[in-house]
């Protein structure tokens, strides 16, 4: 596949009648920046969703109203930027969020961005509200927590190496490559498509080419826990178990629980029938990641094993509310109206 670049912060003929015709009232009468932030969050006009399920470009998200926090960041900085406005992207130091994909573990980052007003709508008095930041996440789960300026050409490896991340996900190994390898080119000093690029190559058993990545990535951050931890597994699989306890053991130094340890404990005692030890597991992992939906799951089918039924709802409960997809929210609604019904019986 071709990846196309050009795309990423294309505006689509209906986002430009959505400015031309749309909301063009709006623009005229509070200025282009004030315009544009009350017609797409103030008042909701467009009635975005959060979805963590893909990561669109511009005009995807705004076909779709949804996007996770990359999607509607490119698709609100593409607006701004046919308007004129003056932009810039923060990464934001939150808490690490992981997530996973079959067997594959992401380390989650987070980004927002910043609005100016154009300098031929600014007035010569001093404007408390010169800068706008367009964020996703609570104000509170930001206090605290430090932002760094990165340009457009991050932003755009960072979209490339979601894609790649995601395609991976689905098996689809020559179009993962493809982003991959395009993030790398546009944004040679991102680590983490380097890091994508390695387990691709890895998957795809090419074993020396993906060594090479992870230790150029080493060689860059010697602290990055993924790539020691994809290193090790790489070296284990190959049967170099010294090399590998030498990773293991500096892996360990800088992260000494490593993501969803209890999460993966508690699925396998379940597979042995061992409900008690799952439901101790998953509520451990349940403490350290309270938003991950799928965690409340597979606590919910612990606890009502065991035969509690209203933790269970409780728990499906929360997998519900803390979903960040429409078909995991579908999902575990269903399986919530069958405990209800089971709990009514």
């Amino acid at each position: 596949m071709k990846v196309d670049a050009d795309a990423v912060f294309a505006l689509s003929e209906a986002m430009e009648q959505y400015l031309r015709v749309d909301i063009a009232a709006e623009l005229r009468r509070s200025g282009p920046r004030d315009g544009l932030i009350k017609a797409l969050y103030t008042k909701g006009d467009l009635r975005l969703a959060y979805d963590t399920a893909l990561t669109r470009n511009a005009a995807e998200a705004f076909d779709a109203r949804a996007g996770n926090c990359l999607s509607l960041v490119i698709m609100t900085a593409a607006f701004a930027k046919r308007l004129g406005l003056p932009l810039t992207y923060q990464t934001v130091s939150t808490d690490e969020v992981w997530t996973r994909s079959a067997d594959l573990y992401l380390a989650n980052g987070h980004i927002n961005v910043t609005l100016a007003r154009r300098l031929t709508d600014r007035t010569m008095q001093a404007d408390a509200s010169a800068l706008v930041t367009i964020d996703f996440l609570p104000q509170q789960a930001l206090e605290g927590q430090r932002a760094r300026v990165i340009d457009e050409t991050t932003v755009l490896g960072m979209y490339m190496n979601n894609r790649a991340a995601e395609v991976m996900a689905l098996g689809r190994l020559d179009d993962a490559y493809a982003w991959a390898r395009e993030a790398v080119l546009r944004a040679p000093d991102f680590m983490s498509a380097y890091n994508t690029l390695a387990v691709i190559y890895r998957r795809s058993g090419l074993m020396s080419q993906a060594e090479a990545v992870f230790d150029h990535v080493l060689t860059r951050q010697p602290d990055n826990t993924v790539a020691l931890a994809n290193l090790t597994r790489l070296l284990e699989q190959q049967g170099r178990r010294t090399e590998a306890s030498a990773y293991a053991a500096r892996l360990a130094r800088l992260e000494p629980s490593p993501p969803f340890h209890h999460y993966q404990l508690g699925r396998e005692a379940m597979q042995r029938g061992d409900h008690a030890g799952a439901r101790a597991h998953l509520a451990r992992q349940v403490e350290i990641t309270p938003d991950d939906p799928e965690c409340h799951f597979w606590l919910a089918l612990a606890v009502y094993a065991a035969g509690d039924v209203a933790a269970a709802r409780q728990h499906l409960t929360q997998a519900v509310q803390t979903s960040t997809t429409r078909r995991d929210h579908d999902l575990y609604a269903a399986k919530l109206d069958l405990i209800r019904a089971l709990g009514n019986e």
